[in-house]
């Protein structure tokens, strides 16, 4: 019985082989067919990666919870909000050029130089704005200052060459600009000389004028040789009570383009400075009482507002100390209850 398994075996490998005829017409079909396929292959590579491309597109379409119709839907309103975005911007972009031209035009029509011929206004129109460019905007600004009168002041200068002093009058300012909100201002000035700032003087403040006169005089003991790199400064402050005092303009006069051999008296034209923005750290409302029989200081902390943000979480712990200076040197010091 083994042995006769062991022959059914090899039978059962030995049937399936092909005949002698069979493997000669095998390989030709064989052939035939490798050469069909590398010749379809170049055709229709790219057919392939489109439909397969096509089939993912619809297989992620079709997992969507949502109607033919919704989609349909919602493809339509896309394409109608990417065109009307398309037509704003261009229509603004033909807006900006058509008033570009609009003023061109009115600029020619007023310039008498142009008033030849028609054919020559564009031409010209577009040399003055490619020669100006952005100096149109710089001369504004000019004229602007130049038409902002900020007001004169009226000064004298006298030296006395034995004893070496510079004496300083400041007279009278006209036509001052109004810093407060009645329309006047509370005009005084402040007198020194640069480099030094070593001696400041200040005039009386004159309240709710424009107009104001002062009629004082300041010395500067000044050696006549050290004169001529000095700059002697005459600024115009508006007073404030309660707040930091407001400049209104100044008076800038080198020394060396002095003549000193005669007293000097004229007027000058204001001239404005560039105010540098400071920090803003707050503000602070106190109350101050004084009582002259009794020789005693009050001093109430009432409140503080708009602080600087100290803390990382955007908020400050603020408390009060309270300085009592004499000449720069300070002489107490309290912490309010």
């Amino acid at each position: 019985m083994k042995w006769n398994l062991f022959k059914k075996k090899p039978e059962a490998m030995v049937g399936p082989e092909p005949t002698g005829t069979g493997a000669v017409t095998v390989p030709p079909t064989v052939a035939v067919s490798t050469v069909a396929d590398n010749s379809t292959q170049g055709s229709g590579g790219k057919n392939d990666v489109f439909e397969e491309i096509k089939s993912k597109f619809l297989n992620e379409i079709d997992k969507i919870p949502l109607p033919s119709w919704a989609l349909i839907a919602i493809a339509v309103v896309a394409a109608l909000l990417i065109l009307t975005c398309c037509f704003c911007i261009i229509k603004k972009c033909f807006c900006k050029k058509k008033k570009n031209k609009k003023g061109k035009k009115d600029k020619g029509g007023f310039n008498m130089k142009n008033m030849k011929g028609d054919e020559k206004l564009q031409d010209d129109d577009d040399d003055d704005d490619a020669e100006t460019g952005q100096t149109e905007e710089e001369k504004e600004e000019e004229e602007e200052k130049e038409a902002e009168k900020l007001g004169k002041l009226q000064f004298s200068l006298d030296y006395d060459f034995q004893e070496g002093k510079l004496t300083v009058g400041i007279l009278q300012a006209a036509d001052l600009i109004s810093m407060d909100t009645g329309g006047t201002s509370d005009p005084y000035v402040k007198v020194f000389i640069l480099p030094d700032k070593k001696k400041k003087f200040d005039t009386k403040v004159h309240k709710k004028t424009l107009n104001p006169t002062f009629n004082e005089t300041f010395i500067f003991k000044i050696p006549y040789q050290e004169l001529g790199g000095k700059t002697l400064v005459m600024s115009v402050y508006d007073f404030d009570r309660f707040s930091k005092h407001d400049i209104i303009g100044e008076v800038k006069i080198p020394m060396n383009t002095v003549d000193l051999g005669q007293p000097i008296e004229e007027w000058r034209d204001l001239e404005s400075v560039e105010k540098e923005e400071p920090e803003k750290l707050g503000d602070i409302c106190i109350s101050l009482r004084y009582v002259p029989t009794a020789g005693k200081l009050t001093i109430c902390i009432l409140e503080a507002k708009n602080l600087k943000k100290m803390d990382v979480g955007g908020l400050s712990d603020p408390y009060v100390k309270i300085h009592l200076l004499q000449n720069g040197k300070r002489l107490k010091k309290r912490r309010p209850r």
